[in-house]
């Protein structure tokens, strides 16, 4: 089975593709089209690595027999899975391996900037310690957080949150039953009624600025926003204006609009937290989920379909429909 790699992958993803297929790099090809050109009537499979590059509609109607786009990754924005799903190609993702690793970054980033640790380490460095005590800051106790996206992750956090003495509730989609959470079923009325928003939901288009100003003023002064799901999510000028003006007390982001391009105005404010979007970074769970790419073109190669196939390209419904097409 020939596998083509739009762009670097990890060392993991590579030996278990060099074990398994022909494989087709095209980061590192010096005329990109003659290898299009060449390998594109043979490719049957995508194997995506941690740089997102978009995967387009257009893209994959180059290639007549794709049947798979293994997406390393909970989050598959980059991919037009729509599409891909209407022309009978499986996408898949890797979530579960990374859950709990995002979880406890959510919940490090959470305490990070409530009790604003990394001013705190970064006041002592400078010696103003030396100078006086630093200031007092703000406390998780006695808080509700609402978690937008009660998915794998959302759960896990709520868990963490629960043991931190935090009340949770949640908006999605839906409601969920078997949860114990109070659901709201709008976004601005939880905003409203919390004062932690633990951003957590998928990136694309429909949850583009979702989070806009109305959001952000209805979770008021006292409110502490976290994103660790896209930066898309998050109307990033409304949050600056909002964190400028004090209107909002602090933020935590692990994620940005422009990745890996941070706008001077966050750098600047001393009421954010800012990661690198580190989220799952550990080694042992960038190491899970190389191996889950892997395994989803190694299960399909072999007749035996995907393992984690997102839900708009369901096995075996979506190879059913393409191969009646």
């Amino acid at each position: 089975m020939d596998v083509l790699v739009p762009v670097p992958i990890m060392p993991i993803i590579a030996r278990g593709l060099d074990a398994a297929f022909r494989v087709h790099r095209l980061f590192e090809a010096s005329d990109r089209e003659a290898m299009l050109a060449e390998a594109g009537p043979h490719v049957r499979g995508f194997a995506l690595g941690p740089s997102h590059e978009p995967i387009d509609g257009a893209f994959m109607a180059r290639f007549p027999r794709l049947e798979i786009v293994a997406s390393f990754g909970v989050g598959y924005d980059h991919v037009d899975a729509q599409w891909a799903g209407k022309h009978g190609i499986i996408v898949t993702n890797t979530p579960d391996v990374l859950t709990e690793e995002v979880a406890d970054t959510a919940i490090g980033l959470l305490i990070c900037t409530v009790r604003q640790l990394p001013q705190a380490e970064r006041y002592l460095r400078a010696g103003k310690w030396l100078e006086k005590n630093f200031a007092l800051t703000a406390s998780l106790r006695g808080r509700t957080i609402g978690i937008l996206g009660l998915g794998r992750i959302g759960k896990a956090i709520a868990r963490r949150a629960e043991a931190f003495g935090l009340k949770v509730v949640y908006h999605g989609r839906s409601v969920q039953e078997e949860e114990p959470y109070l659901y709201y079923p709008t976004l601005v009325g939880m905003a409203r009624a919390v004062d932690i928003l633990m951003i957590n939901t998928p990136g694309g288009a429909a949850t583009r600025h979702l989070v806009n100003a109305e959001i952000i003023e209805a979770l008021g002064p006292n409110g502490v926003l976290i994103n660790i799901s896209r930066g898309s999510v998050v109307d990033e000028e409304a949050l600056i204006a909002a964190l400028r003006a004090r209107k909002t007390l602090a933020a935590g982001l692990d994620v940005f609009s422009d990745e890996p391009r941070v706008p001077q105005a966050l750098i600047d404010l001393d009421n954010v937290v800012l990661l690198p979007h580190v989220g799952s970074a550990s080694q042992p769970t960038r190491d899970a989920m190389g191996q889950l790419v892997v395994d989803n073109l190694v299960s399909w190669a072999a007749g035996k379909g995907p393992v984690t196939p997102v839900p708009e390209t369901p096995w075996p419904r979506a190879a059913k429909a393409a191969r009646s097409a």
